[in-house]
């Protein structure tokens, strides 16, 4: 059984503030590619990823699927909804096969008030989801589709980047989810991708994709936007 210290929100609990935590939840698993979380659905339950990894994604009027993120263990989805009581915002679904831990508002509610720490951390991860949506709202406002796939990549290295400014993403980033994620196309992406490693920018190994240097992408980004 995966140890609830996994998780994000539950971080600094001691073990028996954990065992606590432990009484309030319900374990679920779920197969890759199955829905967590529906759209627009009354279910307030909080979701605590134990392990594998979820994709929250909306859908755009002419029916574009919009990633939102992807979240591994440790990370949690649903809270939204359990402190306002609003219908869900966004689909969750499973990409790998995952286990969550299930807290129904009442008892998410109840842990939250019982572990101060856990309501701080919860803080902590709702402006986390409010500066990664205005730095999306900043981007599609202001960068064309070409500059927004250079950026996330860009993002995704400088999180990885080493002293010397080299990353690798494992795996190599799919090109649908990327272009769910920046709002454009695979077309657009794989193009973008090319044009990257024509320039040495980035490279492809068995098992990953390799930015040799994340200033020379940040550059690079930088006189694309002009």
């Amino acid at each position: 059984m995966v140890d609830l210290s996994v998780v994000g929100i539950l971080a600094g609990l001691d073990e028996d503030a954990l065992a606590d935590v432990e009484r309030h939840i319900n374990r679920r698993s779920f197969c890759a590619g199955a829905q967590i979380i529906e759209p627009e659905s009354d279910s307030s339950d909080v979701y605590l990823i134990l392990s594998g990894r979820v994709r929250i994604v909306n859908y755009s009027l002419s029916g574009r699927e919009i990633t939102l993120e992807e979240i591994g263990a440790g990370g949690c989805v649903g809270q939204l909804s359990a402190i306002d009581g609003q219908p869900r915002s966004a689909c969750v679904f499973a990409v790998t096969d995952t286990v969550v831990g299930t807290l129904s508002p009442a008892n998410f509610e109840t842990v939250v008030k019982s572990h101060p720490s856990v309501g701080w951390n919860v803080i902590r991860e709702l402006a986390r989801i409010v500066r990664t949506s205005t730095r999306r709202i900043v981007d599609v406002s202001t960068l064309g589709a070409n500059e927004r796939v250079i950026a996330e990549i860009m993002r995704r290295a400088q999180q990885v980047a080493d002293a010397n400014g080299f990353a690798k993403l494992s795996p190599v980033p799919v090109h649908s989810e990327i272009a769910g994620r920046v709002s454009t196309s695979r077309e657009t992406v794989a193009r973008v991708m090319g044009n990257l490693a024509r320039r040495g920018l980035v490279t492809k190994d068995d098992d990953g994709l390799i930015v040799q240097d994340v200033r020379r992408l940040e550059e690079f980004l930088s006189q694309a936007i002009g």
